[in-house]
């Protein structure tokens, strides 16, 4: 999901679905079709609410916190059947899970990318982050303009692109136990985005659940701060 401090706090821009099936991502607008993007009944009769709502339609995203949160707020979209990446890779480390991993650090390091494929990656990366990072002097407002600038169009495509590959990746490795502990820890995640005292922001977000099951030895670095992530996915993912 795109948009403008994206939580409870601020708005929602883009919604990003990637279709496994036809390999197909879909940007739906939702700046400009507010409500009606999650009511409007398509030719099956299901509204996308409904499907983000449905117990039997999974949904994959990364880090579905702010997601999570910004949905609940804004629509009063309560997810159901989520599984989250960020917590699957968590699970199948075979090192520390006191901290979690960004999506750009999950690509660089477990998609085995060509090298053209890299490159296209950081390129596409970087156009878009000076677009909308205040840090390089970019706005988040760029999420608002329309047409939205192909730079940002090819960004939004791009994080959900991979994400196909990184759930093959992780969810084959992962086991019967530890697959329970990430749906119940994943639930927790949902629950507590829509409690009234979330907060979205701060180094708490890198901490990973796990920290108990995981290996004793402390962590010998400090976790980051972990930014607001202005895009993730939805996929029917």
């Amino acid at each position: 999901i795109g948009g403008v401090n994206l939580s409870r706090h601020g708005s929602i821009s883009i919604l990003q679905v990637h279709f496994s099936p036809n390999n197909r991502t879909y940007l739906i607008d939702i700046h400009i079709l507010g409500d009606a993007a999650f009511s409007t009944a398509g030719a099956s009769g299901q509204t996308l609410k409904g499907i983000l709502e449905s117990d039997s339609i999974p949904k994959v995203f990364f880090d579905v916190r702010n997601d999570s949160d910004a949905l609940f707020s804004h629509f009063g979209i309560k997810l159901a059947s989520v599984h989250d990446i960020q917590l699957v890779e968590l699970a199948t480390r075979s090192f520390s899970r006191r901290c979690v991993n960004g999506l750009t650090k999950c690509i660089e390091r477990d998609i085995s990318l060509t090298g053209s494929e890299r490159e296209a990656w950081k390129e596409t990366k970087e156009k878009g982050l000076n677009l909308f990072a205040p840090e390089r002097g970019g706005s988040y407002d760029v999420f608002n303009a329309r047409p939205l600038a192909k730079d940002l169009l090819l960004y939004c495509i791009q994080d959900v692109h991979f994400m196909p590959r990184l759930w093959q990746h992780y969810n084959s490795k992962m086991s019967v136990r530890w697959a329970a502990k990430v749906q119940q820890a994943t639930r927790e995640r949902v629950a507590l985005s829509q409690t009234a005292t979330f907060n979205g922001k701060g180094q708490h977000m890198a901490l990973g659940p796990f920290a108990k099951a995981a290996s004793p030895t402390r962590c010998h670095w400090k976790c980051p701060p972990q930014a607001t992530p202005h895009v993730s996915s939805h996929r029917t993912s």
